[in-house]
């Protein structure tokens, strides 16, 4: 009787997948209008209104308008970006402009929601910063608000444009790898540049700041697909200084599939990217060491293939942004990422965040609010 470990391969199925071959061609690049260029106005020029601007600059957007309550904030970004726009202080004299039809909310969520409101009211299609809301409620309220004014109003989700996100995203869309049966995320990265900032204020900035955007992406992967419970903890490392837990994980059950998230933003050294969607007929990877330095491979049952990729995180994610709500006001249809479909990303966020607090899993949507 032969030696069934001889071959070294006991207990293993064929890889299969090993030939080179042609990744999918998938429409994943940042959509942009045909001919519609309204005039923008930008509320809040603090750090993250650099990446904002310098993606609708090389867009070629109409930027007339910044504000901030910090003028010399906002001069600054418009001697850097937009030479020719009007700073203000206060973001109801830039409500008051007829001529301003889209306005660019980049304020933190205690700010938000009242000059998002006030916007809508004012008749202004709006692209709000994330996270929307911190209380589903008034996400609701806002989304109806918009809805009765006839305006779009979309949400900030630049993440779902970063070239990798946006190729898997298309890829599980087109039938790629089958039916999903699990999604793993699992970061490494350094995020202690947040130390002296507002962001270190906030207990959850691992889970809520930063993995909304993974929420989202794990909402638009399973699009259609009811998750059943959210489980996840955090914790603080030994030897970190800042006050946020930089150690989070997340499981999310769904009746046929699973999904897992793992952060760890305390790694100096090392740091890696890595996504893996495994499905009936093939999987996805996409891995680097950063959100904008990533590989994807496909593998099917024809081969191997490595998809070529154009543009990065921080300049295809923001233009995407825009340019999709630009195109859904062109067009007079809903935005993908539209507020009422973010919703969904949020509840799932929320009731992570109550597991996590509380110790035990939670039901995406039984959660309304953080901190309930």
């Amino acid at each position: 009787m032969s030696d069934p470990n001889a071959s070294g391969t006991y207990g293993l199925s064929a890889s299969g997948g090993s030939a080179a071959t042609s990744a999918p061609v998938l429409d994943y690049l940042p959509p942009r209008p045909r001919g519609y260029r309204p005039k923008i106005a930008l509320i809040g020029c603090g750090g993250i209104s650099e990446y904002h601007l310098r993606a609708y600059r090389e867009m070629g957007l109409d930027v007339v308008a910044l504000c901030d309550r910090d003028l010399v904030r906002a001069e600054k970004r418009r001697s850097e970006f937009f030479p020719g726009a009007e700073v203000y202080a206060d973001y109801r004299d830039v409500l008051r402009r007829d001529d301003i039809a889209v306005v660019d909310v980049a304020l933190h969520p205690a700010e938000r929601v009242e000059v998002i409101e006030a916007a809508l009211h004012a008749r202004k299609h709006v692209l709000s910063q994330k996270p929307f809301v911190l209380d589903l409620a008034v996400g609701e309220r806002l989304v109806a608000l918009a809805d009765a004014k006839g305006v779009k109003l979309a949400v900030n989700q630049n993440g779902r444009w970063a070239p990798h996100f946006s190729y898997l995203a298309a890829a599980i869309q087109a039938g790629v790898v089958g039916e999903v049966a699990s999604v793993d995320f699992t970061l490494q990265w350094d995020h202690t540049w947040t130390a002296g900032t507002p962001f270190e204020d906030i207990h959850h900035l691992v889970l809520l700041d930063f993995g909304i955007h993974w929420f989202d992406m794990a909402a638009r992967f399973m699009r259609g697909r009811k998750p059943e419970r959210v489980w996840a903890s955090v914790r603080r490392t030994g030897f970190q200084k800042m006050k946020p837990p930089m150690l989070g994980q997340v499981a999310i059950d769904y009746p046929d599939a699973q999904m897992r998230l793992n952060f760890n933003g305390h790694v100096r050294e090392g740091q890696e990217d890595r996504t893996v969607v495994c499905g009936s007929r093939g999987t996805l990877r996409a891995f680097g060491p950063s959100l904008s330095e990533q590989t994807v491979e496909v593998y099917t049952a024809a081969g191997r293939a490595i998809a070529p990729l154009t543009g990065t995180w921080f300049s295809s994610g923001f233009q995407g942004a825009m340019g999709e709500l630009l195109c859904a006001i062109e067009e007079d249809r809903v935005p993908t990422h539209s507020a009422r479909n973010n919703l969904d990303s949020l509840a799932l966020c929320f009731a992570a965040l109550a597991s996590a607090d509380s110790g035990e899993p939670r039901t995406p949507g039984e959660v309304t609010r953080i901190g309930k």
